[in-house]
């Protein structure tokens, strides 16, 4: 771990700003990961700003109307001022994607989204994309490369809140870039100088501890949210569970082929509306109420409770991160808070 902002002259480095040996080894790890070249942000709204700096004022982007929400307010607020034209889809809708593509500079994916955990065909959409002559970024935040690899499937630029699952452990805030296009790497990388969206060593060192056991914490994670998505499928308390392995649309069937698995996001509809969620959140004794995810300790929120989620997103939707917890122990603890009487 290389803790130093300043280098001696004439050295491979010049400047800690510029450039840090513990960047580049997080940088090398991710990339191979991904099959492309990394660059490690300051957060992963600062690797989405780098991203959307990539086509000029005046685009036309094409983006789903559920996202990240930190990213749809950017996108929005970049319409709102003139910057960008944005033209909102269902990600899971491929035709839908494709006939808003035509004029557009940049399509911006995530697969699963966030909150709503809807499945895009990344081939199809990535392909669509370059006949148009749009760049195609994806957040892959909620898959990691052990699930899917973006750039495999066509993608000019991936995207990741290292914060989350490729750190792991809920310690760090950070974001990362990757392309496989020299141009787009270098672009990147000068507006991470430039506008100064650099990561301390300390917390890269930490992500890159926590990237040695992401497989091991995929498997596990997403194995258990499976049985948990199943069995509340049934539950009476529950009016809609959402996660690729209980997609029926062949569409999806069709998308979830290009995954190794179905990660470990999912999100719930609680029966009751939004006081009968809140008091799911407010009564579980292991699942964590909070707002971020990706972490070994299973985390739930309702989503609508922050003002920047869009008003499609259901007011009793619980978004869940599952951790690396027992799943009977996790089974054990939903379902109680899920029978437990609303205030």
């Amino acid at each position: 771990m290389w803790l130093t902002s300043t280098y001696v002259a004439d050295g491979p480095v010049d400047y800690g700003r510029t450039d840090n040996p513990t960047w580049q080894a997080f940088e090398q790890t991710l990339g191979e990961l991904e099959a492309g070249s990394a660059l490690v942000f300051s957060s992963g709204m600062a690797a989405i700003s780098a991203a959307c700096g990539l086509v000029p004022d005046g685009s036309v982007v094409v983006a789903p109307r559920h996202v990240y929400s930190g990213t749809g307010a950017l996108l929005r607020d970049a319409a709102a001022a003139g910057r960008v034209t944005l033209r909102e889809v269902d990600v899971a809708d491929t035709a839908q994607v494709l006939a808003a593509l035509p004029g557009a500079r940049l399509l911006w994916l995530e697969s699963p989204t966030n909150p709503m955990i809807e499945v895009a065909d990344l081939r199809a959409l990535t392909a669509g994309a370059r006949a148009a002559g749009a760049l195609s970024v994806v957040d892959n935040t909620f898959a990691t490369p052990m699930v899917q690899r973006p750039l495999t499937l066509g993608a000019g630029v991936g995207v990741h809140s290292v914060t989350k699952y490729l750190a792991g452990h809920s310690d760090v805030v950070l974001g990362a870039a990757v392309t496989a296009d020299d141009d787009l790497h270098a672009r990147l990388r000068a507006h991470r100088r430039l506008h100064g969206g650099i990561a301390g060593p300390h917390e890269v060192f930490l992500a890159l501890r926590g990237v040695r056991t992401l497989a091991l914490r995929v498997e596990r994670a997403q194995a258990s949210a499976a049985v948990l998505a199943h069995r509340l499928a049934v539950h009476p308390c529950v009016e809609r569970v959402r996660h690729p392995s209980l997609a029926t649309d062949p569409g999806h069937t069709l998308a979830t082929d290009q995954m190794h698995g179905y990660g470990a996001m999912l999100a719930v509809e609680v029966r009751g509306g939004a006081p009968a969620a809140e008091q799911v959140a407010a009564s579980t004794r292991l699942w964590v109420h909070a707002t971020s995810l990706g972490g070994v300790e299973s985390t739930l929120e309702r989503r609508r409770r922050h003002p920047a989620e869009v008003a499609t997103v259901p007011e009793s939707l619980l978004r869940l991160s599952v951790g690396i917890e027992d799943v009977e122990d996790l089974w054990a603890d939903l379902d109680q808070a899920l029978r437990s009487p609303t205030p």
